[in-house]
């Protein structure tokens, strides 16, 4: 755009690319290390504990207005997801 002197609309509907997305910039960053620390956390203090009663508890207990979709891609990308098998005693 600089070197060819065309505006920034012009450029995206030559390349077929919405303004918005090429405009878009993600500002979450900080709440989604936040929802890393508090599930880590939760993961850690109670064992049996899967990823929906975790949701529920940052929902409901703590008051937290994320979405489920996000936090289960937090959830599975700190390897949360897997599977805990206690020990039989």
């Amino acid at each position: 755009m600089a070197r060819h002197g065309v505006s920034i609309a012009l450029a995206c509907r030559a390349f077929g690319v919405s303004e918005t997305s090429y405009r878009y910039s993600p500002k979450l960053r900080d709440e989604n290390e936040e929802i890393a620390d508090l599930l880590v956390g939760l993961t850690d203090a109670r064992k049996t504990w899967g990823f929906g009663l975790c949701f529920l508890h940052l929902r409901n207990a703590k008051g937290h207005p994320w979405n489920h979709k996000r936090v289960y891609r937090i959830y599975c990308a700190l390897g949360l997801n897997l599977r805990i098998k206690l020990p039989r005693g």
